[in-house]
């Protein structure tokens, strides 16, 4: 097919006793065996803190590993209901430890404050994220939560602006801004 970027990503799949790790890393291989060219980005669960499972991502050694955070400390249990923002923060150090260049995503407007937006972001560089989007939320039934607020384009330049003060790599925030948004510009 000639795809030179692919951004590879699943339900979670607490399921199976590794979480999919070794669906994940099939999958890279099988990609690699069939295009050797491509390069990946895997977006990844937190495998509930199974680590030997994280393991198993690392050691395929995609050019990027994503796992959002998705939103705040405080407004964590009520986006990510079995999700913990520690535990994802642990996830993102782990992978930079074994070598791997990071990736997260959050969402914004779901009533966020913003200080609190500039300190997951400084959450975030503390354990090493290399690439950062800051997106718009938008609720996708009305089961989820609605939306808060709507941030204007100005404020998120202006969280652009900090995260790569702060020192992130490579910064995407905008309102159609979404983790995969650019992803071939990651790569640096």
């Amino acid at each position: 097919m000639g795809v030179k970027h692919a951004v590879i990503t699943s339900v979670d799949r607490d399921d199976l006793k590794d979480g999919g790790s070794e669906i994940w890393a099939q999958t890279v291989r099988a990609i690699r065996q069939q295009s050797p060219q491509t390069t990946m980005e895997t977006l990844i669960p937190d495998f509930a803190g199974k680590w030997e499972n994280l393991q198993v991502i690392i050691d395929v050694v995609p050019e990027i590993v994503s796992h959002n955070l998705e939103t705040v400390r405080r407004l964590t249990k009520q986006v990510r209901i079995q999700a913990k923002y520690d535990r994802s923060l642990e996830v993102l150090f782990r992978l930079k430890k074994g070598g791997m260049r990071t990736k997260s995503g959050v969402m914004l407007g779901l009533g966020e404050t913003p200080a609190e937006v500039l300190e997951t972001m400084q959450d975030l560089v503390a354990v090493g994220v290399d690439i950062l989007t800051l997106g718009q939320y938008l609720q996708p039934t009305l089961k989820h939560l609605p939306v808060a607020e709507f941030i204007t384009p100005e404020q998120f330049d202006f969280y652009k602006e900090e995260g790569l003060k702060m020192g992130f790599r490579y910064v995407e925030s905008g309102p159609l801004v979404r983790s995969s948004y650019h992803a071939e510009k990651h790569l640096f």
